[in-house]
């Protein structure tokens, strides 16, 4: 059975990323990058070398990436194989996006929660 592995990210709206991350900078030492966010690397037992990342990234509050929840937030979770899930959550009548996108940062695949909530469905790349 495919499964989530970890928290890949924590997305929410603000009205104002930029001053909302430099609060969480200056105040608890969020260590920012230029794109707004941050990426806490880390190591476990099944990953000695520290290439996860956990991310944590404001959004302006009209994003339309959460769309069609209308939570002010949106988890990533990580995940051992998005194909095999997403095809799991399908068979069990969830909402599944169909869209799933593939890049240089790995796989995501969304589905919607019995609460209306978007969740991103994160396979890393090879190694992270």
């Amino acid at each position: 059975m495919a499964k989530v592995t970890g928290i890949g990210g924590v997305f929410f709206k603000s009205p104002d990323p930029k001053a909302l991350g430099e609060w969480y900078r200056q105040h608890l030492g969020v260590p920012l990058e230029e794109w707004g966010g941050a990426a806490f690397r880390w190591a476990s037992a099944e990953n000695p070398s520290g290439t996860g990342t956990t991310v944590w990234s404001p959004f302006k509050h009209d994003t339309s990436y959460f769309a069609p929840s209308t939570a002010a937030f949106m988890v990533n979770f990580r995940v051992d194989d998005l194909h095999a899930l997403l095809a799991q959550l399908r068979s069990s009548g969830c909402a599944v996006d169909a869209k799933v996108e593939e890049s240089e940062f790995g796989a995501f695949g969304w589905v919607i929660d019995p609460d209306g909530n978007k969740i991103e469905l994160w396979q890393p790349p090879v190694g992270q």
